[in-house]
């Protein structure tokens, strides 16, 4: 039992760090108590900053997804009202039980454990609940390791989306995937679909504008999946100098080009038995299209300069700010790889698309994130800011919000002014009539290239991101053709 107890410690941090869902999270930390308290079942409440209610899903119990307990009903109600932790050697005879929760769920529950959540500002965030000792009743050591795991806990939502980000009581729920913030109809759509798609092994393909999150969404897809526990590789392929992109995917043998001392495995090797995450697949260069289309299709490959065939059990997700159609019919990619990705496309909406009490969620959890990084405790966002936020169009969508709120937490003296978040002014759709590019007709296709992306760099204000996204390149490849 120690060692169960020492290990739930231990583990705590690294299983509050996974992109997994957060009914799923919760049930898994109570199924690990339950072991530690050599108890039948342990729930892990949290109180919702917006509502006052427990939230919770029980673990073991797929019939009852989640359960809900108003504020201040049942002995778990009374810990959270109070602060103080309840021990019950006998629940029929304490009044404060509330029977429904055994009604709704068959189970029978005769003893009870239940001790608060609190933060390092002593803020009741929810309630850990440990029922039915198996041999005796629960002792004063039980409340009492039961106590301080419970501050681990409320310390450790701190670096998930189950985050207080300066309410006074309870946490903020605002999507039901770790670190994946939202609940807007778009989003929900997403949730819809990424839970789909996460109990299988099909291929998925992410699209969306850049800095939507696919990179997130692709973590969730694996770490709530059958591969979970298996490795999680992830490539950028807008990195991949285009000599070495097919040593790098593929790996290479030894004596296969000038320096190759030794054989070096793949990243398709290294996600053996996991998932590849192949981020901005549209950048792959045809040879390499070919190679990853034989994996999809035989599950096999070659090493560069090897001709011995790699057995490989992998799931792909891949991720494109690309429209792929369009590069297939532009010759830039293969369509037969293309359906073959493909399978589950699941589309990211533009934080625009989102609403602007999303982009408030969004901001305010970031506030806490680098408030804490940065060690800027007691920043705020303005009337003014939030105003700005709320008009700005964001065309770097999530990732551009982010940078602007730890620019905002570093520079600002208390209080978000619009000032601090150093938006850019939003640039119009389509350009107005007669403006464009003039180019002298005597330049190589090389030249003009470099300076049709100069041109198009500088209407994006210097957003390499967003200039990418116009030319439907990556940003690699706009690096390489401005020389």
């Amino acid at each position: 039992m120690k060692d169960d107890r020492l290990s739930l410690l231990l583990d705590l941090g690294a299983t509050l760090h996974r992109e997994v869902g957060l009914d799923a999270l919760l049930g898994e930390v109570g199924s690990r108590i339950a072991r530690a308290l050599v108890a039948e079942r342990a729930t892990v409440f949290v109180v919702d900053a917006a509502t006052g209610e427990l939230r919770s899903r029980i673990a073991d119990l797929a019939e009852v997804p989640e359960i809900r307990v108003p504020a201040g009903q049942g002995i778990a109600g009374a810990v959270a009202a109070s602060g103080r932790g309840i021990r019950v050697d006998d629940v029929t005879r304490d009044a404060r039980f509330f029977a429904g929760v055994d009604l709704r769920t068959g189970f029978r529950t005769r003893s009870l454990l239940a001790v608060p959540m609190r933060d390092a500002r002593r803020a009741i965030r929810g309630v850990v609940q440990a029922v039915n000792k198996r041999e005796g009743a629960f002792s004063a050591e039980d409340e009492a390791f039961l106590t301080a795991l419970a501050s681990q806990l409320a310390l450790a939502f701190e670096w998930t989306s189950l985050r207080s980000d300066g309410a006074p009581r309870g946490v903020w729920v605002r999507g039901p995937y770790n670190h994946i913030v939202g609940d807007s109809p778009a989003m929900r759509a997403v949730y819809d679909l990424l839970q789909r798609v996460s109990s299988t092994d099909a291929t998925v393909l992410l699209t969306g504008e850049t800095g939507t999150g696919k990179g997130l969404v692709a973590r969730a897809i694996a770490a709530n999946g059958p591969r979970a526990a298996g490795p999680f590789v992830t490539v950028d392929c807008t990195t991949l100098p285009e000599a070495l992109v097919e040593s790098e995917l593929f790996g290479h043998e030894r004596g296969a080009f000038t320096g190759a001392d030794r054989r070096v495995p793949g990243k398709i090797e290294g996600a053996q038995g996991g998932t590849l995450f192949l981020d901005e697949v549209g950048e792959l260069p045809p040879a390499a299209q070919a190679k990853l289309l034989r994996v999809l299709q035989e599950r096999r490959f070659e090493r560069v300069g090897g001709r011995e065939p790699v057995d490989v059990d992998v799931r792909v997700i891949t991720a494109t700010h690309r429209e792929l159609a369009r590069e297939v019919r532009a010759g830039r990619f293969r369509e037969d790889l293309f359906y073959r990705l493909r399978v589950v496309e699941l589309e990211l909406p533009p934080l625009r698309a989102r609403g602007p009490a999303e982009i408030v969620a969004l901001a305010r959890h970031f506030l806490g994130v680098y408030s804490r990084r940065h060690r800027r405790d007691g920043v705020t966002l303005g009337d003014a800011g939030l105003a700005a936020m709320a008009a700005h169009r964001w065309p770097g969508n999530v990732r551009e919000l982010e940078h602007a709120i730890e620019r905002a937490v570093v520079l600002s003296d208390g209080v978000v002014e619009p000032a601090h978040l150093g938006l850019l002014p939003s640039l119009p759709s389509e350009r107005p009539p007669g403006a464009g590019v003039t180019l002298p007709l005597d330049l190589s296709l090389e030249e003009a290239s470099r300076r049709y992306c100069e041109a198009v760099l500088s209407a994006a204000g210097g957003n390499s991101s967003e200039a990418a996204r116009r030319l439907r390149v990556g940003r690699n490849t706009l690096a390489r053709r401005r020389g």
